[in-house]
């Protein structure tokens, strides 16, 4: 019985993943039904990823914009608690990232480990700031007259994010958590070279409670799709972090047709505890006036 069993399983074939496409909450192939190799560090065969192309980014537009209303609409307390959910899914996926993320990167088990752990803290921390930020960016304003003046900070809307090259996990999710808890929504463009983290980020979306178009995942070449979501006029700003000189230029020169707002790529030491500057960088403020009234005839207000 043993040396059957033993048989079978020499006999037993691998089952190769199949990585897909995030867009609206669904797993697509690609429009095109292209693919390309994705290798390790040394060269070695990983999977095949999906090769998106414009027709994909387009499509993941109309599925960002489809979800920006309920999303932003939201309370900031709700989006913490989705952004903390997101965070308990990666902890119960933790090995899976681990080996991901040293085979994206030709880093250790150790090293990915502590990686993946700091990953899933950096969600932790955004999910903290969602009820948070507008206490600190807002508030009333003291003006020469009977009025109430408050500030209140309110999404851009659609944001397109280049995700960093190198970076393939924990800067993958410093350059998406944010945008996200601020209640915008986020066509993202995975790491050229290393997309798998990045398409199993949408498989934990998918399962967590966040609503499908708020997060849509795109690999392939970074500048073909990059391209017309920096020149679509339903795309509201652009996070340029993975883009190198030359084509960050390009894209910020197409943003500039609908105004976009544009945060152009810099040096980011990703382990390190971010600031606010990526919460700040996609939110409007809306400043409302309201007069205050008077009490009776000496004309005193409240």
């Amino acid at each position: 019985m043993s040396e059957k069993t033993d048989k079978n399983e020499q006999q037993r074939l691998s089952v190769f993943k199949t990585y897909k496409l995030y867009v609206g909450g669904k797993f697509p192939r690609s429009e095109s039904g292209r693919v390309y190799e994705v290798t390790d560090s040394k060269g070695k065969w990983l999977a095949n990823a999906p090769l998106s192309s414009r027709k994909d980014a387009r499509d993941a537009v109309v599925a960002a914009r489809k979800a920006f209303g309920g999303w932003s609409g939201a309370t900031a307390y709700n989006r913490g608690q989705i952004l903390y959910r997101v965070a308990e899914m990666l902890e119960g996926r933790r090995d899976q990232f681990v080996r991901e993320v040293a085979d994206a990167e030709g880093l250790s088990k150790s090293k990915a480990a502590a990686i993946v752990d700091a990953t899933i803290d950096r969600w932790v921390w955004y999910a903290g700031w969602t009820d948070k930020i507008a206490q600190v960016v807002g508030g009333g304003n003291p003006v020469a007259g009977p009025f109430f003046n408050l500030s209140t900070p309110e999404p851009t809307g659609v944001v397109t994010v280049l995700a960093p090259q190198e970076s393939s996990f924990l800067g993958l999710v410093s350059v998406i958590a944010p945008v996200i808890a601020t209640g915008n929504t986020v066509i993202v463009i995975a790491s050229e070279k290393s997309p798998l983290p990045a398409l199993s980020l949408g498989e934990v979306l998918a399962t967590s409670d966040l609503p499908g178009g708020v997060v849509n995942v795109l690999s392939g070449r970074t500048a073909e799709i990059a391209a017309p979501l920096a020149a679509h006029q339903d795309v509201n700003a652009i996070d340029l972090a993975g883009a190198d000189d030359v084509l960050a230029k390009e894209l910020e020169i197409a943003a500039a047709d609908n105004l976009k707002r544009v945060v152009r790529p810099q040096p980011v030491d990703y382990s390190r505890t971010p600031g606010i500057e990526r919460l700040t960088a996609f939110l409007e403020t809306k400043t409302v006036w309201h007069p205050t009234g008077a009490l009776g005839a000496s004309g005193s207000s409240y």
